[in-house]
């Protein structure tokens, strides 16, 4: 005989947390996140239903297959994943766990999620992020993005923490930081009330900043580029 744990009926979704990649659309449209095991394949969204990643005929979470999304209980356990190697671009979730789901010792597994929170750590540099970059590698339509400070965005592909925010869209909040001085962008989709000092399309000072940083690496980039343009000459021989 087995034993049944007692059905949950919570009042309020329960929180859950995990880590994963963000993604850009290659024409820079959309934004998503991909896991980092099971189902990383399928770029998600902000408020998102789960799929059976083996093409079975039932919904998510069945008792007998392991599908459906997955996070844990504590925010600790999911900041230890960051540790290994092969997830340090990742960024932290904070999620709200909904519909049907089946409760673990250290975590959930649930048919649909809305995710809240996304935490950025810093640039590999260590160096506070202000932009998400292109990571050098992607789905297909997708490229993978990771946290770099303003010095080595360079000429890459990029959106700052908030216009990643705008572009998700469904109340998402990022929040960048790391390094000697985090830099703060917990921004609100677009409609939002604006917080005090606001500035245009209802970003706050830290958001400003941050774009400002990314503008002024942008320009660093172009005049470096234009410098060394410059010492080759009309010819493109350069100085022998």
């Amino acid at each position: 005989m087995r034993l049944r744990l007692p059905a949950e009926r919570p009042t309020e979704p329960p929180t859950g947390y995990k880590i994963a990649h963000p993604v850009l659309s290659h024409d820079g449209t959309r934004v998503r996140f991909t896991g980092v095991s099971l189902g990383g394949a399928r770029p998600y969204g902000v408020v998102a239903d789960a799929a059976c990643v083996y093409g079975r005929r039932h919904w998510p979470p069945a008792r007998l297959c392991d599908c459906g999304f997955h996070c844990v209980h504590e925010r600790a356990a999911a900041e230890d994943l960051l540790c290994t190697a092969e997830h340090r671009s990742a960024v932290l979730l904070e999620v709200s766990v909904l519909g049907a789901y089946i409760r673990y010792e250290r975590g959930f597994r649930y048919a649909r999620q809305r995710v809240r929170t996304a935490a950025v750590g810093p640039c590999a540099c260590g160096a506070p992020a202000s932009a998400l970059a292109d990571a050098g590698w992607g789905r297909p339509g997708w490229r993978a993005l990771t946290a770099v400070c303003a010095g080595c965005l360079r000429g890459r592909t990029s959106v700052t923490p908030a216009g990643f925010a705008r572009l998700a869209g469904d109340g998402l909040r990022v929040v960048a930081g790391g390094g000697p001085a985090p830099v703060a962008a917990a921004v609100a989709a677009s409609g939002s009330p604006a917080g005090p000092l606001a500035g245009p399309e209802g970003l706050g000072v830290p958001e400003l900043v941050a774009e400002a940083a990314l503008l002024q690496a942008r320009l660093d980039w172009f005049q470096t580029q234009l410098a060394r343009l410059g010492e080759r000459g009309p010819g493109g021989t350069g100085h022998g």
